[in-house]
């Protein structure tokens, strides 16, 4: 039988040997984080869909902002974190990803009156020139082109962080965005002189992964 001593020591070691494996974990789980840019790679980055977020919104009559999302995007980036100015974006839309949950709202919007996703069943951007830069915090101008219309529109980027993702075993860049545009630049101004907002927000959540 071990004695009072003996266990106590036990239980220390017990203890302390737990101790050491949930640090192990932490080594083993916790990605290689990086928020200076320059620490990154350079190269080819194409989206992750798994972590990926394109919501937009509009003021409805003045009561509320109106929230709906687009489920199916794609996206490359060729990313130069020394020259972030050289960097470059492109992203593809389908329209079709629509998402307000109202199925039947839904289809309305997917129609002729609004984005008509039969004849135009993408929207894209590209970035087209680099403005200005503050930290981790970029604007990029960038064409978007929706329902066959190609506008500019201004892109404010902030950079969350990058380095390997222990899950995907990829090298990924995190960012989040935003922009504004009106409706009415691409011919969609249906019901704007019935306090529907002309003017759309859009807040964009986004990883990429580098191509191997």
């Amino acid at each position: 039988m071990f004695d009072t001593s003996s266990r106590t020591f036990f239980k220390v070691v017990i203890f302390f040997g737990g101790l050491s494996l949930l640090a192990a974990c932490e080594r083993i789980l916790t990605p290689d984080f990086e928020t200076e840019l320059t620490e990154l790679n350079a190269g080819q980055y194409i989206l992750d869909p798994n972590h990926a977020s394109l919501i937009w919104k509009i003021n409805h009559l003045g009561f509320s902002t109106f929230i709906g999302r687009f489920n199916d995007i794609e996206a490359s980036l060729d990313f130069d974190p020394e020259n972030i100015q050289d960097s470059s974006l492109e992203v593809i839309i389908n329209t079709a990803g629509l998402d307000i949950n109202n199925p039947e709202f839904e289809e309305e919007l997917k129609g002729s009156n609004w984005f008509d996703v039969e004849n135009f069943p993408q929207a894209t951007f590209a970035s087209t020139s680099f403005v200005e830069s503050n930290g981790n915090s970029f604007v990029f101008e960038g064409d978007l082109t929706l329902l066959g219309t190609t506008a500019p529109v201004t892109l404010n980027i902030n950079f969350n962080g990058g380095g390997r993702n222990f899950l995907t075993r990829s090298n990924t860049v995190g960012f989040s965005a935003s922009a504004t545009f009106l409706r009415s630049a691409y011919g969609l101004d249906r019901f704007t002189s019935f306090g529907v907002g002309d003017e759309i927000e859009l807040e964009i959540h986004v990883e990429f992964m580098e191509q191997s």
